[in-house]
């Protein structure tokens, strides 16, 4: 029996084989996890039926989170066949290429500082309003940020700005399910090779100087990633509520990269 043996979970904001989505439904279904799946638009639905398929799952639905009739039609559809479940993970993030590229200041436009916090971290509490009706005691929300919320980091822009609120919707979120024995939680993880971070200007660069400053000298994998989300939906993080998890090999932890103890 694995640590989400029983749960039942849905999963929404895989793009391909490479999301961190995929590699947190994989833990899940490894470690018991019955799971469900969403998809935005029907180009990327053979990729998540893929998922889907090697997890044991037939549940797949169709939901652009900048509608909220789509939400509230995934989660009355879901309830079909789970009455109640057990949370849900929130992998979606999304700002116009164009303002994730130079300076931020320049970059910026209304339209798209809005689209930002729309799209990356409005959706993640539109998801739990609805859910909420289905959620069992001992729900377990997640969702995925990044260490741009916390620092300026190049080309991150806007993005950077939309991560930030979404991580003050986990605490408060947090806060306003609590008393119903429900936990939100985000994880930040190190930067990834996906097809969100392709948009991000001179993004390898951004690997090699990860590699180079991390505590542990290699990138992070979509695997790792997994099985600290396959925690935290797990009862053994029951008390673990409102944080925002690092799991970036000790990246967000460092400072003066490059630099090493020498013998003088």
């Amino acid at each position: 029996m694995g640590i989400l043996t029983g749960k039942k979970i849905l999963i929404a904001g895989i793009a391909s084989e490479r999301s961190i989505a995929t590699g947190i439904a994989d833990a899940m279904y490894q470690q018991g996890a019955e799971l469900a799946f969403t998809y935005l638009n029907e180009k990327l639905k053979s990729r998540v039926e893929k998922v889907a398929e090697r997890c044991g799952s037939t549940l797949l639905y169709p939901c652009d989170v900048a509608s909220d009739e789509q939400i509230k039609d995934l989660f009355t559809d879901l309830a079909q066949e789970w009455p109640k479940f057990d949370g849900f993970v929130h992998a979606i993030g999304f700002a116009p290429k164009e303002t994730l590229v130079g300076d931020y200041v320049n970059a910026v436009t209304r339209e798209g500082f809005q689209v930002a916090h729309d799209i990356s971290s409005y959706s993640f509490v539109a998801m739990a309003k609805e859910a909420r009706p289905y959620l069992n005691e001992k729900s377990s929300l997640i969702t995925l940020t990044y260490l741009g919320a916390e620092r300026a980091l190049p080309n991150y822009n806007v993005m950077g700005l939309a991560k930030a609120s979404l991580e003050a919707n986990v605490r408060y979120m947090a806060a306003s399910l609590g008393r119903e024995d429900i936990r939100v939680n985000a994880i930040s993880a190190g930067p990834i090779r996906t097809l969100a971070a392709a948009g991000i200007s001179n993004f390898r660069k951004m690997l090699t100087q990860f590699e180079r400053a991390a505590a542990i000298k290699r990138c992070v994998t979509i695997e790792e990633v997994g099985g600290s989300a396959a925690f935290l939906a797990s009862d053994l993080a029951a008390a673990v509520t409102g944080q925002v998890l690092h799991v970036d090999n000790g990246f967000s932890i460092t400072t003066m990269p490059g630099t090493e103890t020498e013998e003088e």
